[in-house]
């Protein structure tokens, strides 16, 4: 997926144009990670890819949601890059969704194309809760399902219409932030991209209909809607897969690795000796698919369509049992993401890439936009 809102990260004066070698770098609160893809014969073709766990770094546990100063995290990703062997030095950086606000506004119907760079900017000030000087604005005008070719003569959306405007706020600090990073680094950061739209390029193929991305990550669950390549909605669920691995911690009386073990070897498993911790993560399951629900209801009152298709992403995708689980909830297809499907790779890893894939979807979708013309 193209994002819509490049503008947002070429005003930083960072950007540059496709490469023949490109690294996706994926920073979040419990790990990095980074993958390297190069263009050969046309194709892009996966070179190699890491990861490295924040905690340690934090003097906690492998997989706890950390707040590391930039040094440490430098640290971190000079350690994964060796590690992984990365020999290009041109790399994308994800932004966290936690550092933006992704918010849509509706203008009257009548609203012309000309009038809105003026109108978003206003109407937006309601939403972001800190001053408009700090953070950087921009905006996508979602299209219509269908729209006639006398409509499409009309302003955007037709007189009776409303005119839907996908509003992106970036904090101006998160981006010094992420330079500050790049500076202790041999990188060249040539684009910074919220992490959702590196998800969707690196997961989604040529879905038209309404399919819903949940990305389930350490410290929260991301859930998105796509119609057309396009967000229509974002959200996110303040529930990861460390609130789950704490509860089993608690309820147990074992250590977070301890507890993480346990979560991983049993997933929502209905054996007899696992029932106590299956239990557990039922519970936040659960809450995550009720929250989902909340919102895909919103959504078909207000437009009248449904999710056909549910995509899994991020490491907390890989748990046992969890696409069950949300098919019978969602009552939809399930799809778990294999983001290394969109590159080539020694056949003997197959197994190895679909197995750990949702949790790089970020880093690989970064790297395709690197090499995209």
């Amino acid at each position: 997926m193209a994002n819509p809102l490049a503008k947002i990260f070429k005003s930083s004066g960072i950007f540059s144009g496709p490469s023949e070698s490109a690294v996706g770098i994926d920073v979040g609160t419990s790990a990095i990670k980074v993958v390297e893809i190069k263009r050969k014969g046309g194709r892009a073709v996966l070179e190699t890819y890491g990861a490295i766990s924040l905690g340690p770094y934090a003097g906690a546990d492998v997989g706890r949601v950390t707040n590391l100063p930039i040094e440490k995290i430098t640290e971190a990703l000079k350690e994964v890059l060796k590690q992984a062997g990365v020999s290009s030095s041109s790399a994308g950086f994800s932004i966290p969704v936690r550092e933006s606000l992704i918010f849509t506004l509706e203008l009257p119907g009548q609203t012309k194309p000309e009038q809105i760079p003026a109108i978003v900017p206003t109407e937006a000030r309601k939403y972001i809760p800190v001053p408009i000087t700090e953070v950087t604005l921009d905006y996508f005008v979602l299209p219509k399902k269908e729209q006639s070719h006398e409509e499409a003569s009309t302003p955007l959306g037709g007189e009776s219409g409303k005119t839907e405007v996908l509003v992106v706020a970036l904090q101006n600090e998160s981006v010094s932030r992420f330079r500050s990073l790049v500076s202790e680094t041999s990188l060249n950061a040539s684009f910074f991209e919220i992490e959702i739209f590196a998800t969707i390029r690196s997961t989604f193929e040529h879905e038209l209909s309404l399919v819903l991305l949940l990305d389930f990550g350490a410290s929260s669950t991301k859930l998105t809607l796509v119609e057309f390549g396009t967000v229509r909605s974002y959200h996110t669920i303040a529930r990861g897969g460390a609130d789950i691995t704490d509860s089993i911690a608690t309820s147990l009386g074992v250590t977070f690795s301890e507890a993480e073990k346990v979560k991983k070897e049993s997933g929502l498993s209905k054996n007899a000796a696992e029932k106590n911790v299956a239990d557990i993560i039922r519970t936040h399951v659960d809450y995550i698919f009720a929250e989902a629900n909340t919102v895909l209801l919103a959504y078909e009152q207000k437009y009248g369509r449904t999710v056909s298709k549910v995509i899994l992403s991020g490491g907390g995708a890989l748990l046992h049992g969890l696409s069950e689980a949300a098919a019978e909830n969602f009552r939809a297809e399930i799809e778990l993401g294999e983001p290394f499907r969109k590159v080539n790779a020694p056949a003997f890893l197959d197994k190895v890439l679909a197995a750990t894939g949702p949790e790089f979807a970020v880093a690989l979708g970064l790297a395709l936009r690197k090499l995209e013309k």
